[in-house]
């Protein structure tokens, strides 16, 4: 029995045997013109987890003739970081190269992370760091100027399937897996290829004949890839709403659906509905703000599954909505001429007289308590009076400041 397991025997030696990436990996793209060059680039792989990004930097160490030194964030520890860089030095010496891999480099905090920033300024270490988080977040600033922020994307389901295919013909396994139940394990992997060589290897094992049954008994239910606190919340939520901004009535459903079946709190769905109502639909749909409201109020009363039925019934109809951002727009621009003009007095016909004394200065003065009544004088301080904040799309813009 092989003790090593079947996705670490399955690792591709060189670009041209990884499956899927080509947004990185081909003429012209930027993996395969750094091997070119042969000039080392510091480098962050960000992307889902199984989508090779170790296996990428092992790749570039092999093609650079460096000595790689593999290290995880999360078990790493300072005396870890400074023999990494006394074995660098030494490498330094005898003109080898050396190719520092960070696995899960967002959980180095601020002062490990600049630890190595004059080693990798200096050219003394080569870094690859990986990271399934945003490195604009997570990354300092200074280690991510210096470094080129690759994006590595979740395999599809042909090629994990693709994946899939070569590893059966590597085991011989050929006639005793039916393609049902490729096709499964490849749906179950929600593009990590890692994830789908284990069920593929768990399901081997178990029987002599492999099909979807024997799948389902070796992986059983897997949850779905979700982090309510990381990018795959924030994509998720960010892709429903721009579905409902689009007017795209199946998009916002699919989206909606992949939250609720997450475990997303229905609350903030239902929070981020309110706000979507009044910024994006406002005028021309007042009643959309009232049926989102009353959707949150339904959740926090009804709770789920059934409060599911409730946001997809409002999801739908905020969807189908006409759309219109003239509040949003008036309101930022009236911030935007607020902030420059904080100091400008309030007009003195505007302000309260409760004294004679401020009657007589004209405090107040032409005004009338009268339903609808309107004065001839501007109600804008005097210095912004130039400005139009709100802009009526039934009249043509007439200054600077329409767009």
């Amino acid at each position: 029995m092989n003790r090593i397991p079947l996705a670490e025997r399955m690792r591709p030696q060189t670009l041209d045997e990884v499956i899927g990436q080509s947004a990185i990996i081909g003429d012209g793209k930027i993996l395969t013109e750094i091997v070119k060059k042969a000039e080392p680039v510091n480098l962050i792989f960000w992307g889902p987890p199984g989508t090779g990004k170790t296996t990428l930097a092992r790749i570039l160490a092999h093609e650079y003739n460096a000595d790689f030194v593999e290290l995880s964030a999360v078990t790493a520890k300072k005396a870890d970081i400074e023999a990494v860089v006394e074995r660098a030095k030494t490498n330094w010496n005898l003109k080898i190269r050396t190719v520092l891999f960070v696995d899960e480099i967002h959980r180095f905090n601020k002062a490990q992370q600049d630890a190595f920033l004059p080693h990798v300024e200096s050219g003394l270490i080569i870094l690859i760091g990986a990271t399934t988080e945003n490195p604009s977040f997570e990354v300092i600033s200074p280690l991510l100027s210096r470094s080129r922020v690759v994006v590595v994307s979740a395999l599809s389901k042909e090629d994990i399937i693709e994946v899939l295919k070569r590893a059966i013909k590597a085991e011989g396994a050929e006639k005793r897996i039916t393609d049902e139940a490729i096709e499964y394990i490849a749906e179950l992997s929600a593009g990590d290829a890692r994830s789908a060589l284990g069920d593929l290897e768990l399901s081997l094992s178990l029987a002599d004949q492999v099909d979807k049954t024997v799948v389902e008994t070796a992986v059983g239910k897997k949850m779905p890839l979700y982090d309510k606190s990381g990018d795959y919340h924030y994509d998720n939520i960010s892709a429903f709403i721009k579905s409902m901004r689009g007017s795209d009535v199946d998009a916002t459903l699919y989206y909606l659906a992949r939250m609720v079946k997450s475990g997303e709190d229905p609350k903030f769905i239902a929070r981020r509905m309110v706000v979507f109502a009044s910024e994006d639909i406002g005028l021309v749909g007042n009643g959309a703000l009232n049926l989102a409201v009353s959707c949150f109020e339904a959740i926090e009363r009804v709770g789920m599954p059934e409060g599911g039925i409730i946001l997809s019934h409002v999801a739908v109809v905020l969807a189908k909505a006409k759309k219109n951002r003239d509040t949003y727009n008036g309101w930022a621009r009236a911030q935007a001429v607020a902030d420059k003009s904080m100091g400008c007095p309030v007009p003195i016909h505007l302000r309260n007289a409760p004294t004679k004394l401020m009657k007589d200065l004209g405090f107040g003065k032409g005004q009338k308590w009268e339903a609808g009544f309107h004065l001839d004088q501007s109600y804008l301080p005097e210095a912004v009076q130039h400005e139009k904040i709100f802009l009526d799309p039934t009249q043509k813009p007439h200054d600077h400041n329409a767009k």
